[in-house]
């Protein structure tokens, strides 16, 4: 595996990839509040079966830019991020995995650039469509909670960075297989939350949403796409993921049983087998 920078869209990302350049691309896009190590267990795998895969740290996050501005968080900008990204890759198009944020990323880059999209791949967030119909549910409130309080100025990213380490183990904690995200995963993400800038631009993801990303217009997607579900979620209800079929034409869900919603790290042996036998099918 290997580090790296790429400049797309104005933006230095730093990127781990794995695999030989020759070959097709995979994008793996990650959440908050996390970075490019949380696809360090598929990345391998991926490289191992004949792709390039390649995590970026999202800009804002890691060593990636940290662009000042709510507004440089747009999900239009950030969808435009990963279609500069495969065109720095020196392709038309690429598979496209996200988790967390990066599956919101990659739901609207599939409505936005579909000519760029060969397969799409979601892992435990629901289709923007499913979620505006869902979120008047009150136990979904309930569980989206954190998004209100990501609405107050300064005070959320002061608390992450100066208590990264223990927003670390706050992961490990709301995980269903706790024994899966060992201590040196928590000193990673401990270390990736508190570089400068980086907590300040994740809460300004969910600012730039609550402003403007909520009210997109939703779009047919057309591309094969599988969606990898852990079904004790703590923050995302497993109804909204039901009749997505009336919003992607070529759909599966795959569900994963006592686990959370950090799927790809609490079960990476089967998230890895269901990917590969997506992608190769």
């Amino acid at each position: 595996m290997k580090s790296f920078y790429l400049t797309a869209n104005g933006i230095r990302f730093h990127i781990l990839g794995d695999g030989p350049e020759e070959e097709p691309l995979v994008l793996l896009l990650h959440g908050f509040p996390e970075f490019s190590y949380a696809w360090h267990r598929q990345l391998p795998v991926l490289a191992a079966a004949g792709y390039r895969a390649w995590a970026p740290d999202l800009r804002g996050y890691n060593l990636s830019d940290k662009p000042r501005g709510v507004r440089n968080y747009h999900l239009l900008t950030l969808a435009r991020d990963v279609r500069e990204l495969i065109r720095a890759a020196g392709v038309e198009r690429a598979v496209v995995i996200g988790h967390d944020w990066g599956a919101i990323i990659a739901w609207r880059f599939a409505m936005e650039y579909p000519q760029a999209l060969s397969k799409l791949v979601i892992l435990n967030v629901p289709h923007p469509g499913k979620y505006a119909a869902g979120v008047h549910n009150p136990r979904q409130l309930m569980r989206s909670w954190y998004i209100g309080l990501f609405q107050i100025p300064w005070l959320p990213e002061y608390l992450l960075s100066h208590n990264s380490r223990s927003w670390a183990e706050e992961l490990r904690r709301a995980m269903i297989r706790q024994d899966r995200f060992t201590e040196a995963d928590a000193e990673a993400y401990a270390r990736a939350m508190a570089q400068p800038g980086a907590m300040r631009a994740a809460v300004d993801y969910y600012r730039a949403f609550a402003r403007w990303g909520f009210w997109l217009p939703v779009k047919l997607i057309h591309a094969p796409t599988l969606m990898i579900w852990g079904e004790n979620d703590v923050a995302l209800e497993k109804s909204l993921t039901y009749n997505t079929e009336k919003f992607v034409s070529n759909f599966r869900v795959h569900y994963i049983p006592h686990c959370g919603h950090w799927v790809q790290n609490e079960a990476p042996e089967e998230v890895n087998k269901t990917l590969l036998e997506f992608l190769q099918g």
